[in-house]
């Protein structure tokens, strides 16, 4: 029987002396959440202060092929300048579907390297990395 009662005050049930319980009980719990949150709050800041260092990978310059060259230029670059220029070049066209934010329509130099009219902005990536070396 004094389990039931004791199962019913965490569920937040109708008794006074119930009630009063878990309130005492969520005091408690606040206070030792407190000390988790200023130690997280501490720990964030010397996180915040460090600066992170690029991904060698990412900065490796590649060498665009004839088709992507048309669109970001020919010289080597990074994957993310690349992207950045593809980009660029997305939304000067206007290539972004109207409707659907996410798809990207191909024009007449964007359709050999997609091999679709039409590709979402996540397939796009890895169309484009097949087009690196």
């Amino acid at each position: 029987m004094a389990a039931r009662k004791k199962g019913g005050a965490k569920k937040g049930g109708a008794k006074k002396g119930g009630a009063k319980k878990s309130s005492a009980k969520r005091g408690g719990a606040k206070k030792a959440g407190a000390k988790k949150s200023s130690s997280r709050k501490s720990a964030g800041k010397k996180r915040s202060g460090a600066k992170r260092t690029p991904n060698a990978a990412f900065m490796k310059a590649m060498q665009p092929s004839e088709q992507l060259s048309a669109v970001v230029g020919s010289n080597p670059m990074p994957r993310t300048e690349i992207t950045k220029k593809l980009w660029a070049y997305i939304k000067r066209k206007g290539l972004q579907d109207a409707k659907e934010r996410r798809m990207i329509n191909a024009d007449e130099n964007l359709r050999p390297i997609f091999k679709k009219d039409q590709v979402s902005m996540f397939d796009m990536t890895k169309l484009v990395n097949k087009h690196l070396s």
